[in-house]
C-alpha cells in the first residue's frame, strides 16, 4: 500500500475530481449560513444544498470539496470508539443535474484502486447496493471488483424526510483478520455489518426521487426533474487505512496533538496498541480541541446557548479529562500550535486565528475552573441529599444537573459516586438528555433540512437583466417567461396567465430589486402601452439562474413577449433605501466605536426600521449605543456622497472593502462607497447622499443567539416621529411628577425612588414585628399528636416571607417539632410545614406533608425533610389541609 500524508490523501481526491471537470469547492465556514435547520454544518453536502434543491444553479454542475464539519450527537462516545469525532472533514463530489450511475461508479473505483490514484488492493474492497438498485448492481459488476464481493443491503437508501432521497452504494476496505472484533460467524461479521473488520470508506447516493409530504414508502417517490449524485468519504477514515492505524486516532491528524499533551501530563503516556482509560482522555482532548479551534476560527464563542454551549461543553469535557491525566493548571492554549501544524496548509484560518484561539480557550479555562468548584460542591448536596432520603442513587435529573449545568460528563458522575459507594440513576439521566434533545429540536423549528426541486425555475433559462442601480422605471420591457400553477397545482412554464391568478413573470429588463442581503423587494406596477395597470407587483426574489422573478397580482390577461412598462414604488423604494444605506453607516459606527472583531451576522432592510445582527458577547450599554447612533448621525450631518463602481473582487479587497458573506461574491463585485468613511460589497440600492436620511435613531438593543446582539433603528420621519412620541411621554410624566421640565425628571423619579426603598425597609420591619407578635402567641399552646408537638394554624401576613420570618422565629425558639402554617395571601394559598430533627426521626417528612396537602388547596410544591413550601389557589380548604397534615402526623 502507498504511504500517503492526510495532506497527500485529501488533495489527491480533489485533483481526481478536478481531473473529471469538476470545480473544487472551498471548505466553508462550520457556521451555516442562512439555514435554521442546522446548528452547525455536519456533511459535504450541507453547504451544497442551495444547489441540491434547486434555489441556486450551481457555478458548475460538477462539485467537489473537502469540507469541515461538526457533529456532537454522541459526543460521550468520543474516545472510546475507534471512530468517533465531534469535528471530521468530509470528501465528496457531486452532480447536480449532470452525471450518474454509469459515470460515478467507474469513477470511484479508478480512484480507490488505479495505481495512478490511492492503488488500493481490489481484493481488500466491498460494496454494497439497494436490493431494488440492480442498475447500480450490474454497473459494479462491470468493474473488476472481485466475484462475491457485492452485498445486497435494505438499509441502503438515504432518505432524511421531505426533499431528495434515493438508493446509495457503500463501499468497505478489509482491515484483516487482525482487527476482527466478532467472530467469523457473527451474523454482524460481513461489510455493512456492525464490526472493526470491514471498513466503511465511502457513500455513494444516487438522489433520483423526491420525498414528497405524506408519503411513506420509498417505492411511491415520484422522480426529480434532475438526477444528482451526493458522495462522502469520511478524510479520518481513509487516513487510517493508509498510515494503518488502529483507530482514527493513530494517524497524523491526532498523534501530533496527542504527543503535545503527553509532556503536561504527570507521566502518562498514550498506548498506540491497546485501548486505555488514559487513552480515552488524551483521544477526548485531542478531538474536542481540534473541534473547537475549527469553531472559534470561525467566529463561533463559548456561551450558554446554541453553538456557544456546544463548544462550551466540548472545552469543559476537555478539561476534566486533562485532570484525569494528572495535567495541573491551565493546559488547552498550550497544544494549539501542534494541532494548527496538522491541518495550517488545508485550512490557513487556523493560523490566522491562532492567537485569538489560544486565548479564548485560556479564558473559558479559568472560567471553568471556578465552575468546577461549583459543580463539585452542588455533587456533595446531591450525595446528601440521597443520603438523607435513605437512598444510594443519586438521581437522574441531579446528574443530568451536573452535566447540563456544570459541564460534568455523567461518567465522571458515576465515578466520583461509586468511590462514595453510590450509583447514578442512568434511564434517568438518559431521560432528561433525551428531553433536552426534544427541546433543542423543537427550538429550531419545522425547517426542512433539504427543500424539493421546482423545474419550472431550475430550468428557466431566458436572458434578464436588473437596471435597477440607475433606473427605477422602464417603459418597453418584455415579459420573457410566465410561471404559474396547472390545475393540479404544480407551478409549470407557461404562454399566458389570465387576469385574477396570481403568476411570476420575467422581464427582459426590470428596475425592481429582488430580496437579497437582507433588503426587501421592490413593489409597483406594470403597464401596458395604453398606460392601464395588468398587473400589481407584490414580491421579486431571485431565481436560480440569476433572473429576478416577479410575484404579481394579474388584472388583466398576459402573455409572453407582450411589451410593458414598469415603475416601482418610489415611496417604498426610497424608505428602503435610505435604511440601507444606514445599515452601512451602523456597521461602520459599530467598528470603529466597540472595536475588535465586530462584524454584520445579518439584516433585514424595511421601509418603516432596520435591523442588524452582530457578533458581540454580552449586552452593549446605553452608553456606547449613544456614541454609536451620535456617530451615525455625524455622518449624516456631512453630507456625505454615496457612489459604486463594478471591479474585480482582488481590487476591491486591495481597496479594503468590507465583504460580510465572502463565498456570496463572484469574480466581478460591486463596491458602494460612503465618501471616506465605509467600502462596502453590495448589491442594494441606496440613498444619493447621506443628508437624504436626515435622521438615525437606535430603538433597540438585544440578544438574539449565543454571542449574537440585534440592533433596531429608524431613519428619516419614522425616526423623527419616534422621538417627539418619547418627548410627549416625557411631558406628560413631567406635568403628572410636577416639575418645572424634562431635565428634572431624572432626579424627581431619583428622589422618588429612595422614598419608596424607604418605605418598603420600614414595612418589612413592621412586618417582621407583627410576625413576631403572632408568632409568640402560636407558641404558647402547641399541640401533642403522636407524641410531638406541633403548631398548626391559619396566619395573616403580607407575603411569603412572612411565613419564612415565623419560621426562622419558630426555630430559634424550639416551639414545638413541627409547625405547619396556611396564609391567604391575595388571592392565593401559601403553605410551609417545617420538622425539626425528632420529627424526622419520627418518620414525619415536611416534604412528604406538603406534597400530601397541596392538592387540597389547589396547589402543589415540595422540599426538604426539614422544611417544605406549596402554593394554591383555593383558599376556603385551608382548614381541611391543617386537619390533613395533622392526620399524616398521627399516623406517622
Amino acid at each position: 500500500m502507498k504511504e500517503l500524508s492526510s495532506a497527500e490523501i485529501r488533495q489527491m481526491f480533489l485533483d481526481f475530481f478536478a481531473s473529471k471537470d469538476h470545480l473544487v469547492v472551498p471548505s466553508k465556514s462550520l457556521i451555516p449560513d442562512n439555514d435554521p435547520s442546522l446548528l452547525w454544518i455536519n456533511s459535504g453536502v450541507a453547504t451544497l444544498k442551495k444547489y441540491f434543491d434547486g434555489s441556486v444553479v450551481p457555478p458548475k454542475p460538477r462539485l467537489t470539496n473537502a469540507q469541515k464539519a461538526i457533529r456532537t450527537n454522541d459526543i460521550e462516545n468520543v474516545g472510546k470508539t475507534a471512530r468517533h469525532h465531534t469535528l471530521f472533514e468530509m470528501m465528496g463530489n457531486f452532480s447536480i443535474g449532470d452525471y450518474f450511475k454509469e459515470e460515478v461508479i467507474p469513477w470511484a473505483w479508478e480512484l480507490l484502486t488505479s495505481p495512478e490514484w490511492y492503488g488500493l488492493d481490489k481484493e481488500k474492497l466491498y460494496v454494497t447496493v439497494y436490493p431494488k438498485d440492480q442498475e447500480s448492481k450490474a454497473i459494479w459488476e462491470k468493474t473488476d471488483l472481485p466475484d462475491g464481493h457485492i452485498y445486497e443491503v435494505e438499509d441502503n437508501f438515504w432518505d432524511i424526510g421531505e426533499g431528495p432521497s434515493g438508493p446509495d452504494s457503500e463501499i468497505f476496505y478489509d482491515r484483516g483478520e487482525a482487527f476482527a472484533d466478532l467472530p467469523a460467524d457473527d451474523p454482524e461479521m460481513y461489510p455493512g455489518g456492525e464490526n472493526e473488520r470491514y471498513l466503511e470508506i465511502w457513500n455513494i447516493v444516487f438522489s433520483q426521487f423526491n420525498h414528497l409530504p405524506g408519503l411513506t414508502d420509498n417505492s411511491t417517490y415520484p422522480e426529480l426533474p434532475h438526477k444528482n449524485i451526493d458522495t462522502g468519504m469520511g478524510l479520518e477514515r481513509l487516513v487510517s487505512v493508509f498510515q494503518n492505524g488502529r483507530t482514527n486516532f493513530d494517524t497524523d491528524l491526532f498523534l501530533p496533538i496527542i504527543h503535545a499533551i503527553e509532556p503536561l501530563t504527570d507521566g502518562k503516556k498514550y498506548d498506540e496498541t491497546k485501548d486505555t482509560e488514559d487513552n480515552v482522555s488524551f483521544k477526548v482532548i485531542a478531538d474536542h480541541v481540534r473541534a473547537v479551534a475549527f469553531a472559534i476560527s470561525d467566529g463561533a464563542k463559548p456561551s450558554n446557548e446554541g453553538r456557544g454551549y456546544v463548544i462550551r461543553r466540548l472545552l469543559r469535557r476537555a478539561v476534566l479529562h486533562g485532570q484525569k491525566l494528572g495535567i495541573q493548571g491551565n493546559f488547552l492554549a498550550k497544544i494549539v500550535p501542534s494541532m494548527v501544524g496538522t491541518l495550517d496548509a488545508f485550512y490557513p484560518e487556523l493560523k490566522e486565528k491562532e492567537s485569538l484561539i489560544e486565548s479564548i480557550m485560556t479564558a473559558e479555562e479559568k472560567r471553568f475552573n471556578k465552575t468546577l468548584k461549583a459543580g463539585l460542591a452542588m455533587f456533595d448536596q446531591f450525595v446528601e441529599a440521597a443520603k438523607a432520603a435513605g437512598s444510594k442513587e443519586i438521581s437522574g435529573e441531579d446528574a443530568f444537573k451536573l452535566s447540563d449545568t456544570y459541564g460534568f460528563p455523567v461518567e465522571l458522575t458515576a465515578e466520583q459516586a461509586a468511590d462514595m459507594g453510590m450509583t447514578v440513576d442512568m434511564e434517568g439521566f438518559k431521560k432528561a438528555l433525551q428531553e433536552q434533545k426534544d427541546r433543542a429540536r423543537a427550538a429550531r423549528g419545522k425547517e426542512h433540512a433539504m427543500g424539493v426541486q421546482n423545474a419550472a425555475l431550475t430550468d428557466l433559462t431566458v436572458d434578464s437583466k436588473y437596471v435597477g442601480w440607475s433606473k427605477t422605471a422602464v417603459d418597453g420591457a418584455k415579459i420573457v417567461a410566465i410561471i404559474a400553477h396547472d390545475d393540479s397545482g404544480v407551478a409549470v412554464n407557461t404562454d399566458s396567465a389570465k387576469a385574477g391568478a396570481t403568476a411570476w413573470l420575467v422581464f427582459d429588463q426590470t428596475p425592481f430589486y429582488a430580496e437579497m442581503g437582507g433588503q426587501v423587494a421592490d413593489f409597483g406596477t406594470v403597464k401596458d402601452e395604453n398606460g392601464d395597470i395588468v398587473a400589481e407587483v407584490r414580491d421579486v426574489q431571485a431565481g436560480p439562474n440569476g433572473q429576478n422573478i416577479h410575484e404579481v397580482e394579474l388584472a388583466d390577461d398576459v402573455q409572453v413577449g407582450q411589451v410593458v412598462d414598469l415603475a416601482v414604488d418610489m415611496e417604498r423604494h426610497h424608505a428602503v433605501s435610505l435604511n440601507h444605506t444606514a445599515t452601512h453607516l451602523l456597521d461602520q459606527a459599530l467598528r470603529n466605536v466597540i472595536g475588535g472583531d465586530v462584524h454584520q451576522a445579518g439584516s433585514l432592510v424595511e421601509p418603516e426600521y432596520l435591523r442588524f445582527d452582530f457578533n458581540h458577547e454580552g449586552p452593549v450599554d446605553q452608553a456606547t449605543l449613544n456614541r454609536v447612533q451620535d456617530e451615525v448621525n455625524r455622518q449624516i450631518q456631512r453630507n456625505l456622497p454615496i457612489t459604486w463602481e463594478e471591479m474585480s473582487i482582488e481590487d476591491a479587497k486591495k481597496l479594503g472593502a468590507v465583504a460580510v458573506f465572502d463565498d456570496k461574491y463572484g469574480d466581478t463585485v460591486r463596491i458602494v462607497s460612503i465618501g471616506d468613511y465605509n467600502r462596502e460589497f453590495d448589491g442594494g440600492t441606496h440613498a444619493a447622499s447621506t443628508a437624504e436620511l436626515n435622521l438615525f435613531k437606535i430603538t433597540s438593543e438585544s440578544g438574539v443567539a449565543a454571542g449574537i446582539r440585534r440592533i433596531e433603528a429608524m431613519t428619516s420621519l419614522p425616526a423623527l416621529t419616534d422621538f417627539e412620541a418619547e418627548e410627549q411621554t416625557l411631558q406628560t410624566i413631567a406635568k403628572n411628577l410636577k416639575v418645572p421640565n424634562l431635565l428634572a425628571v431624572s432626579d424627581r423619579v431619583a428622589d422618588l425612588a429612595a422614598e419608596l426603598k424607604e418605605a418598603k425597609t420600614q414595612m418589612g420591619a413592621l412586618q417582621a414585628q407583627m410576625a413576631a407578635l403572632q408568632a409568640a402567641e402560636l407558641w404558647q399552646n402547641p399541640a401533642d399528636i403522636n407524641g410531638l408537638s406541633v403548631v398548626a394554624a391559619s396566619v395573616q401576613v403580607e407575603n411569603a416571607s412572612g411565613l419564612r420570618q415565623m419560621a426562622d422565629a419558630w426555630r430559634d425558639k424550639g416551639a414545638s417539632n413541627v409547625l405547619i402554617l396556611a396564609a391567604a395571601i391575595g388571592e392565593k394559598v401559601n403553605l410551609l410545614v417545617a420538622a425539626d430533627k425528632t420529627a424526622n426521626g419520627a418518620g414525619v417528612k415536611a416534604g412528604d406533608i406538603v406534597k400530601a396537602i397541596a392538592p387540597i388547596v389547589g396547589g402543589g410544591g415540595g422540599g426538604r425533610p426539614d422544611m417544605a413550601q406549596a402554593g394554591g389557589k383555593d383558599q376556603a380548604q385551608i382548614p381541611a389541609a391543617l386537619d390533613k397534615a395533622k392526620e399524616l402526623i398521627a399516623e406517622a
